[in-house]
């Protein structure tokens, strides 16, 4: 599964060099930061694998309607509209209502529609609906909406359509979430429609519901497949073309079975066949251009089934993964040493590939905002019978931490000078690290025992399954084989992690939750959680402590060899509630520790980022690649260019890329 970490200042110099020259921070509003990233490499590399990353980036480019209409039906229509206004506006451009307008587009531009990517919350707009409509009947006829009064409706009726995934306990969270991946049906309906269907002794299950809509026809639930000739078809067969394109310039005889097996899946929209391409995509590891591309993670369907439309394009950083690679090799004996029960732990591991990668194009739920590690198949027994790849997207960390030096976050948040110091020295590598333990270890560790169902965990699986990679790497941070592998070189340095984790977890990612709100987004609960048990659980001994400083609270970590036992003991827990599909304890752990957020840390955590003018979440516009011709018309190169800011390139993508609204 993706995993997006919040990244603090560090330094980058143990990783790559500092790029002063660079202009990383593209544009700044609401409470978003957009960046540049780098694509290092890309010019050295040679024209046949420039080609290949070429029409995989249009393939990448061309499914990103489809995000847009899974999150919300009126998405795509609303962007429309607001598109034309912007782009027909003749009056005042400074003028308080415009202002406010272009905000407005600018977060549904990032969100990929009308509710926040992180909080699920719709957005208010600041500006008029008198304004807007007055802008509207401006535009030419063909450009006005047939639907305008329900799209004012979705803008401005705050009751209409408020939360695009609700996991509040006890509410229905089909009839409550406004993602359209279901319609006309209710929880307890699809739920009865997937029990009847599965084979709890099927050792290899298909991923029920990940490529369909769910309606009601005749009274029954009935699915709607994502494939050509089914939902999305247009922008499903400008996905395959470009795949076709791209095979021409596969490395090897196995990428290019891989990528005809997911032009198959596209064109049939068979699970079975999903299954297929996942497991000839995991059993190529020779190619050094690789690519995501299809319905993969499920964190915004409510009940964790259907897989939102992505896609990034990479290709492998050798340098940086040589501790990937370390870490891949050594799989059986983290697995062995785990501190779970032995009846959970895998016999034998199987497939672990990791890698350090060089984005080169994110797309669909990966862009703007971006997970900066991957670990695919999500599939269990795929995972256990054939392996998975893990990936670092580096240059996307990279960006992350050129943009956030000098903001004073350690300052503000930092208990003292010496743990300042030790971020400061550690905090990158070790984040790096965390990165890869978690996708390449992590999410790939422990197994599922027979005839559980891999979707026992419902609602609370994305929380748990994130939680558990993650104190699978916390846990081993620590410990001595990542000196004795040349990953760390001091004993202490695991420390610059666990005190930013616990920092984040009990305090400053609350900076992204609105006052009088609970905590909602997967790996923000998985934090919270991890963090509130081990607090908890370390009070009688004094683990970690809350201390006043000013009239401030700072944690303090006073026993980092307690935290680490502790983490072990959590980890233990959460994998033995996967294991045995316990659902119950999995929903205490989570009701408990993950969702209640203390109203007094809370205002106090988002008063002290205010003096600092942090933006809470950042994300990226793409780079621009082009064709190079000759008088002959031969293609001679691929150049890469970095220059498009924020808007251009959302409009030059609506512009383009916008099969299901052309």
């Amino acid at each position: 599964m993706a995993t997006g970490l919040l990244i603090a200042a560090a330094s980058t110099s143990t990783i790559m060099a500092a790029d002063n020259d660079f202009n990383y921070v593209v544009d700044r509003f609401a409470d978003i930061e957009v960046l540049r990233y780098k694509v290092p490499d890309f010019e050295n590399l040679p024209l046949n694998q420039k080609l290949l990353i070429y029409h995989l980036n249009e393939a990448a480019l061309a499914g990103r309607d489809i995000l847009w209409d899974q999150n919300n039906k009126y998405n795509l229509a609303l962007r429309t509209m607001l598109e034309n206004v912007y782009r027909n506006f003749s009056g005042d451009k400074n003028s308080k209502e415009f202002k406010a307008f272009e905000k407005y587009l600018k977060q549904v531009w990032f969100a990929n529609g009308i509710h926040h990517h992180y909080s699920m919350d719709k957005f208010t707009p600041e500006f008029s609906e008198t304004f807007l409509r007055e802008q509207v009947a401006k535009l030419p006829k063909d450009k006005q909406p047939a639907n305008t009064d329900t799209l004012m409706s979705v803008i401005f009726d705050p009751a209409f359509m408020p939360k695009k995934v609700n996991q509040a306990e006890g509410q229905d969270l089909i009839l409550t979430s406004a993602t359209n991946i279901y319609e006309g049906v209710t929880q307890p309906e699809v739920e009865a429609y997937y029990a009847a269907m599965k084979d709890t002794t099927d050792l290899t299950p298909i991923s029920y519901g990940l490529n369909t809509r769910k309606v009601k026809v005749n009274g029954k639930v009935v699915e709607q497949p994502y494939k050509i000739g089914g939902l999305y078809s247009d922008a499903i067969s400008r996905i395959v073309n470009e795949l076709k394109e791209a095979s021409q310039y596969a490395e090897n005889p196995a990428q290019k079975a891989y990528m005809d097996k997911l032009i198959e899946f596209y064109t049939t929209g068979d699970l079975k066949t999903f299954d297929e391409y996942s497991i000839l995509w995991a059993d190529e590891t020779n190619a050094r251009v690789d690519f995501i591309n299809g319905f993969i993670e499920s964190y915004d369907d409510p009940l964790g089934m259907t897989g939102s439309w992505e896609s990034i394009v990479n290709f492998k950083n050798n340098e940086a993964s040589s501790r990937t690679e370390k870490l891949s090799a050594n799989a059986q004996w983290f697995e062995d040493h785990s501190p779970i029960n032995p009846a959970f732990r895998k016999d034998k591991v199987k497939g672990v590939s990791a890698k350090v990668i060089t984005a080169a194009i994110l797309a669909g739920d990966s862009y703007p905002a971006t997970p900066i590690g991957i670990n695919l198949p999500n599939a269990n027994w795929i995972r256990a019978s054939h392996g998975s790849k893990s990936v670092t997207l580096e240059n996307i960390t990279q960006a992350y931490d050129e943009a956030s030096h000098g903001n004073g976050f350690n300052e503000e948040f930092v208990i003292d000078a010496e743990t300042g110091k030790l971020l400061d020295d550690y905090l990158f590598i070790t984040d790096n690290l965390h990165t890869d333990l978690h996708e390449c270890l992590g999410h790939g560790s422990g197994k599922i025992l027979p005839g559980v169902d891999p979707d026992a965990l419902k609602a609370h699986g994305s929380t748990l399954e994130e939680a558990r990679a993650d104190l699978f790497a916390l846990y081993y941070l620590a410990d001595p084989k990542l000196i004795e592998l040349g990953l760390l070189d001091n004993p202490d340095a695991y420390k610059a992690e666990y005190y930013k984790y616990i920092l984040n977890g009990l305090m400053t990612q609350l900076m992204r939750i609105e006052p009088g709100k609970d905590v909602e987004e997967a790996h923000m609960r998985n934090r919270k959680l991890i963090s509130e048990w081990a607090y908890e659980h370390g009070k009688d001994a004094n683990v970690i402590e809350y201390v006043k400083n000013n009239g401030k609270t700072y944690i303090r970590i006073n026993d980092y060899p307690a935290l680490r036992k502790l983490f072990g003991e959590l980890l233990g827990e959460i994998q033995r509630i996967k294991s045995e599909g316990d659902y119950e304890a999995g929903r205490d752990l989570v009701e408990k520790y993950a969702v209640k957020v203390d109203p007094a840390i809370h205002k106090e955590v988002l008063d002290r980022y205010a003096h600092l003018n942090i933006a809470p979440y950042k994300g990226f516009v793409n780079p621009v690649y082009s064709l190079v011709k000759d008088s002959n018309g031969n293609i001679t190169d691929v150049t890469i260019s970095y220059e498009e800011g924020y808007v251009p390139q959302m409009l030059r993508y609506s512009s383009d890329y916008s099969p299901l609204t052309d």
